[in-house]
């Protein structure tokens, strides 16, 4: 599949789940991240950072990222779980994780 098969040019979101997700939704996530998960960032950087990645989880849940990947960093990844479960999320990103190894 190809990102233009999702998403075609001329438009700029979609909705899944009654979520509307803006084109850039991941890219924004994953720039938030590094920003969130630099040493050298400011504590006023690393709030915004992690509001928006508050403000970006509904629309990645919606998509499926968290059911094909996971956060690696604990301190990230916990972050958002507890941030989940302040809003009774039931999405598997929010809760433990089976271990398939």
């Amino acid at each position: 599949m190809r990102p233009e098969d999702l998403l075609p040019d001329e438009q700029d979101r979609i909705e899944r789940d009654g979520i509307s997700i803006r084109k850039g939704t991941v890219g924004a996530f994953l720039a938030s991240a590094r920003v969130w998960l630099d040493p050298l960032t400011t504590d006023a950087e690393r709030q915004r950072a992690a509001d928006s990645i508050e403000t970006l989880r509904p629309a990645l849940e919606a998509l499926g990222l968290f059911d094909i990947l996971e956060v690696r960093d604990d301190a990230l990844r916990s972050s958002m779980h507890a941030s989940a479960a302040d809003d009774d999320t039931t999405h598997p990103a929010a809760g433990p994780r089976r271990d398939d190894s």
